[in-house]
């Protein structure tokens, strides 16, 4: 099988090897709006269907043939590359790509595509931007269609950021291609076609989010159950996170520490645990608001829960904690997760030192205040000791 990615000029922007897989092939199949690029075929033609992976079957079933699959510019980036070649040997397939949409973009801009973040937000939600927002940040953002176009304009300016300036680039490299310049706070385009991308540069007074660890409490909705801002930074230091990787926060509360270990990197993963209903929708309306919907919130009481979950690379312990699920965690996970776990009630305090002269590892206790007022004058008002266990299983 070949995957072709084709431009919007359709046959005049093909490389020679991609002409020539055309030329030779006894099957092409791609979307309507890819077989409309091209001139009447003389092999057989199949209209990839609407969803795309009901398209999959029907292509894998073509195995033995000569077959092209059309695919939009660069099929292995935002593309539908790896959707299909996940389900094929290497031997089985070549890629001729073609210049990509974001490409496409940068050259038309003037930006260097090196410094721009890129996001496909076809099927993703918008708030998926919500990291990249802050004045002066430039996005290329590929979306599903023209009415998404208005919807990102409206999210930017209920953000606080209607000042941004939105490069609305569609069909970029054919003869259809058209580039305007639109303001998100008057934002008034009502005939964006698909395919489109929008170059955006953010301006405004909208709050943006910090890019360490430690998210200001206010960024989260909850009802008191949060790692509160300077414990989570520490908790995430101890729990040390590292690209790709999976965590398990047991007792999420309001997802906080999720939420921030999963916007230290791309390739972040985590899944909340918590018993409480209403603080388990709080936690993924939470995730979804910060642009972490990375972060799988079940609800449940651990350690029942945890069974057949994928194995973590990292644990937090910030609620729930009980010496049956403390011995029920560590039988299950394998040598090397990373573990921390915060304790306030002396209760729980009793049971970390417990583990702690069991397991070793570093056992800190926390203390902070803050200055309030106190009569006319301001004197520290204490928070409750935080004690932190962290180890290595």
């Amino acid at each position: 099988m070949t995957i072709v990615g084709l431009g919007e000029d359709g046959l005049n922007g093909l490389s020679d090897a991609s002409r020539d897989a055309l030329s030779r092939a006894e099957i092409v199949m791609g979307a309507a709006r890819h077989l409309a690029l091209l001139p009447e075929l003389d092999c057989e033609v199949l209209e990839w269907p609407v969803p795309f992976g009901d398209g999959i079957e029907l292509l894998l079933a073509q195995r033995g043939r000569r077959v092209v699959m059309l695919a939009s510019g660069d099929p292995f980036w935002f593309g539908a590359g790896t959707s299909v070649t996940r389900h094929l040997p290497r031997e089985d397939w070549v890629a001729l790509p073609a210049p990509s949409a974001f490409s496409l973009a940068a050259a038309q801009l003037g930006w260097p595509l090196e410094s721009v973040a890129c996001l496909g937000l076809h099927a993703a939600p918008l708030t998926r931007l919500r990291p990249y927002l802050a004045r002066g940040v430039r996005v290329l953002v590929l979306l599903r269609d023209g009415a998404a176009v208005g919807g990102l304009a409206g999210y930017l300016a209920g953000l606080g950021f209607g000042d941004s300036r939105l490069h609305v680039m569609e069909a970029l490299g054919g003869g259809r291609a058209r580039v305007r310049l639109a303001v998100a706070g008057d934002y008034a385009l009502h005939d964006v076609a698909h395919p489109v991308l929008v170059g955006l540069e953010v301006a405004g007074a909208g709050a943006a989010m910090p890019v360490v660890a430690g998210l200001p409490d206010d960024m989260f909705a909850h009802d008191g159950q949060i790692t509160k801002k300077a414990v989570r930074a520490l908790s995430l230091s101890a729990l040390a996170p590292r690209a790709g990787e999976m965590l398990w926060d047991i007792g999420a509360g309001s997802g906080s520490v999720g939420i921030e270990w999963v916007l230290a990197h791309p390739s972040m993963r985590a899944i909340g645990f918590e018993m409480n209903a209403v603080r388990a929708a709080r936690a993924r309306e939470n995730a979804h608001n910060l642009g972490a919907d990375r972060l799988h919130v079940i609800e449940g009481r651990a350690p029942q829960v945890l069974l057949d979950q994928p194995l973590p690379d990292a644990v937090f312990i910030g609620g729930g904690m009980s010496e049956r699920m403390l011995e029920q965690l560590w039988d299950m996970l394998p040598q090397g997760v990373r573990v921390v776990a915060n304790a306030v009630t002396l209760e729980s305090e009793a049971l970390l030192a417990q583990w702690h002269a069991r397991a070793g590892g570093n056992l800190m206790r926390l203390e902070m205040a803050e200055a309030a007022p106190l009569g006319g004058r301001r004197g520290w008002r204490a928070a409750y000791p935080i004690v932190q266990w962290s180890v290595a299983r």
